[in-house]
């Protein structure tokens, strides 16, 4: 009896003296996952990784400008146009599936800042998308301001106006001054990622807008051909 359980404690230390050495570097390897988050190319950004999707869609004839890097509005329409062609999702965003598709790898981005405010997010979904430009577009607004802000991108998304995908109404040229000036590249805070979550689970304080401005700095006389419905924080909602 004395030896079984001698045999029994031996097996056991042993399974734990593994466990101490093997399991922080289990810890290590997940944050590294958490961590890190594929580079999506959408209209403004720039690099190496442009210009392979820029000399492929030139080969096959579906862009025909120049190779340099740049994503604007020629890249944009080649991209939507090979999507369309493949049966891809044409939001005109070079992501993991659209890449494949074209033959080329993309590299990964970095943010330590991420752990802190985004925990149990996925760097790569819909939700941490929306919360940047949440956080890029409202960050000084009320909380229900971020939720009508997401409101509105996902009520686009709705329409047959505007592309189907989030990122595609996102990243639509022009669409967003946060993405012009590139503050949707910021780390979203709790708030942000929460109003991303609320909306995306239905909440809806515009009760439909598409269109959302700041009378104070707008400078599109377009946007004040559209009919106001409500006001919330600096921003005016309409349709």
């Amino acid at each position: 009896m004395r030896k079984k359980i001698l045999i029994i404690g031996t097996f056991l230390l042993i399974f734990l003296t593994i466990f101490t050495f093997i399991e922080p570097g289990l810890k290590d390897a997940s944050k590294y996952d958490y961590y890190q988050g594929i580079r999506i190319l959408y209209w403004g950004t720039t690099g190496e990784d442009v210009k392979s999707v820029q000399w492929r869609l030139l080969q096959w004839k579906y862009y025909n400008g120049k190779v340099d890097g740049i994503y604007g509005t020629g890249t944009y329409r080649a991209v939507r146009k090979f999507q369309r062609k493949n049966g891809l999702k044409e939001d005109g965003v070079v992501g993991p599936q659209t890449a494949t598709a074209i033959g080329i790898s993309l590299g990964t981005t970095t943010n330590t800042a991420y752990a802190t405010s985004t925990a149990g997010v996925s760097r790569s979904g819909d939700e941490y998308l929306l919360a940047r430009v949440i956080h890029g577009e409202a960050r000084g607004e009320p909380y229900l301001g971020k939720v009508a802000v997401g409101a509105v991108i996902l009520n686009r998304v709705k329409s047959p106006s505007f592309p189907n995908t989030i990122a595609g109404v996102i990243y639509q040229p022009l669409a967003f001054t946060a993405v012009a000036d590139g503050q949707i590249n910021l780390t979203p805070n709790n708030d942000s990622i929460k109003a991303a979550r609320d909306a995306l689970n239905g909440w809806d304080p515009t009760y439909g807008c598409l269109y959302y401005w700041n009378p104070a700095t707008a400078t599109s006389k377009w946007i004040w051909s559209r009919k106001v419905m409500l006001k919330i924080g600096k921003h005016w909602f309409g349709l």
